[in-house]
Order: C-alpha cells, then sequence, then structure tokens
C-alpha cells in the first residue's frame, strides 16, 4: 500500500529556492525530486524545531553556536562534492553524478566527534603574525572561502549566500 504524498505549499516554495539559488552558485540539487524534497522538509522540520536549518542528517545539539558547521549549506558541502560528488545528505551533486559519469557512493561522516570540535580553535582565535597591521579585519565564509576586507562580515555572503553568523574572522 502506497502512501499518498500530500503537496505542501511551504516544501515546494523552498525546493524552488534552494533550487534557484544552487544554480545561481554554481550548485546543483539532487535530481531525484522526491529524495530531495524530503531533505527540504527534513531542513523545514529542523528550522521549526531549532530556529535554524540544521542539514536534516546530522544529530543537531539545538545549540545555534555549535552547530553553524552544519547549518545548510554546511562547511563540509565543498570538500565533499570534489571527493565524492556529493554532500554528506546528497542534497547537492556534482555535475559529473549529475550527468551520470559518477556514481554515487556512501561518503563518510567529516565533522569531528562533538569532543574534538570543543578543542579546536576558531581561525579567529589563532596566532596571527605579520599581518596585524592592517588597515581592515578580513573575514572568511566557513562555508565557501570567500573573504572580505571590512569592518564587520557582510549580512550574506555574495557566493554561497549562507548569512554573517557563517564568517569568522580570517586576519
Amino acid at each position: 500500500m502506497t502512501i499518498p504524498v500530500i503537496p505542501d505549499p511551504l516544501v515546494d516554495a523552498t525546493y524552488l529556492t534552494l533550487k534557484k539559488e544552487a544554480e545561481g552558485g554554481g550548485y546543483r540539487l539532487n535530481p531525484d525530486a522526491d529524495f530531495t524534497i524530503n531533505l527540504v522538509r527534513g531542513l523545514l522540520k529542523n528550522e521549526q524545531r531549532y530556529g535554524y536549518r540544521a542539514c536534516p542528517c546530522r544529530l543537531a545539539s539545538g545549540k545555534k553556536e555549535e552547530n553553524l558547521d552544519i547549518i545548510c549549506p554546511c562547511d563540509y558541502r565543498d570538500p565533499d562534492l570534489a571527493e565524492f560528488g556529493a554532500c554528506y545528505c546528497a542534497l547537492y551533486v556534482s555535475g559529473a553524478v549529475l550527468s551520470q559519469k559518477q556514481k554515487l557512493s556512501p561518503i563518510p561522516e567529516r565533522r569531528p566527534p562533538r569532543a574534538e570540535r570543543k578543542k579546536m580553535q576558531p581561525v579567529s582565535q589563532r596566532a596571527q603574525v605579520g599581518l596585524t597591521a592592517l588597515p581592515l579585519p578580513v573575514w572568511r565564509c566557513r562555508v565557501c572561502g570567500y573573504l572580505c576586507a571590512r569592518e564587520q562580515p557582510p549580512d550574506i555572503c555574495p557566493i554561497c549566500k549562507v548569512t554573517k553568523d557563517r564568517f569568522e574572522r580570517f586576519i
């Protein structure tokens, strides 16, 4: 017995927005629409639960500061795409996967265990030698690596469209 899928305008609108933003940034969503729609549902459920769109394939703590690395698009998306052809949850896929030149395979978790994440120092807290004379701080987008020199990070990354809280002081 098949359970009918009830259309949800919010899910559909979010899917279309994600697709447009992904394509605008040179990314591609998984072509399996049913699979991708279920991931979108998970993102929206996490947004409802926590106030942010944590990856639906990872366990979020509910503390945004602890989960900045797994807010979609996560910090691990680009390395996963480069190495495996898809991100951990397979929401995003590479052109090679899309054109069926590469098959999807299991993607190992890149996110360090919680104990290791607590020990890691953000770039902003590491020693900065020789660059302290710059007139402005340099901010780095933790998702795509975009760098900008200004007093504060941009509200939205012009490359990958994540919000200001996904930037860290680089220099």
